[in-house]
């Protein structure tokens, strides 16, 4: 059976089509949702195994990115979402959805069946939207997304993308290893904050965190934008590289894996 998986839209999400086809793409049983539809109960959160908040502007980011969402859910599925999250299932949340899982409290999500707020992603230390190609170090963690995974090089796209915490979070987050991505050079090593490599001036680096379980993952970064390996932005250079090697160029591109394992995970 192929686990069910529910891409969640609304008022102002704009990536739901990609995140869909990502997921079927990597044999997931893919079901586009309104969060309205959850609301009035039509559509029922607990038949799915994994639940995905794709990236866009919902709301129109007024009340700051991710904050008018979070708050739709927090007052009329408060119940059910916890109850998803506390089941074996999955939850992913992409650059506006890693907004949200973060004002929703459910990451870091430190103490089971506390949702404190304890993270930000607020605006870009460049004061402007970003919209640029980076390169990621997957960290060592229990992540079930990034499971065989060392690098990643995907593009991002926010306005308010600068991870903050305080100190003390941070150095929880890093003692009991929930921090999964690094902005970082192309050769792995640590951004240190240096723009462009690091885009939007987060603290220690960070692009995207899990919860204690590992199977609830925000990131701001794009996966779902690199799918195919037609869509990295040297494309035309790599395959004329390959072809004078004799080499086949690969179909996959590096955000496909993380989806691949999402599925995986119920196999």
């Amino acid at each position: 059976m192929k686990p069910k998986i529910l891409i969640l839209t609304g008022y102002g999400i704009n990536c739901e089509e990609e995140t869909d086809y990502a997921f079927h793409l990597a044999g997931g049983a893919t079901e586009v949702v309104h969060i309205n539809d959850l609301i009035d109960g039509s559509k029922k959160l607990l038949d799915y195994q994994v639940l995905a908040l794709p990236g866009g502007f919902s709301y129109g980011d007024d009340t700051g990115s991710g904050n008018a969402l979070a708050n739709r859910i927090k007052n009329n599925l408060a119940e059910f979402i916890y109850k998803f999250i506390e089941k074996d299932t999955l939850t992913i949340g992409i650059c506006n959805g890693c907004q949200v899982l973060a004002s929703l409290g459910i990451v870091p999500g430190f103490e089971h069946h506390e949702h404190k707020r304890d993270i930000v992603f607020t605006h870009n230390t460049s004061a402007r939207y970003e919209d640029r190609w980076v390169h990621l170090k997957v960290e060592k963690t229990d992540c079930v997304f990034t499971k065989g995974l060392n690098k990643l090089f995907v593009p991002i796209a926010h306005g308010e993308g600068n991870f903050y915490a305080k100190d003390s979070v941070v150095n929880k987050l890093k003692e009991k290893r929930q921090i999964v991505l690094r902005y970082a050079l192309s050769d792995g090593k640590p951004a240190q904050g240096v723009f462009p490599m690091n885009p939007n001036g987060s603290m220690n680096d960070v692009a995207g965190i899990i919860d204690s379980t590992g199977r609830v993952f925000a990131l701001m970064p794009h996966p779902e934008r690199h799918i195919f390996f037609t869509q990295h932005p040297e494309f035309p250079l790599l395959k004329e590289q390959l072809l004078r090697q004799n080499r086949n160029f690969p179909e996959k591109g590096e955000g496909l894996k993380l989806f691949e394992n999402a599925v995986g995970y119920f196999s």
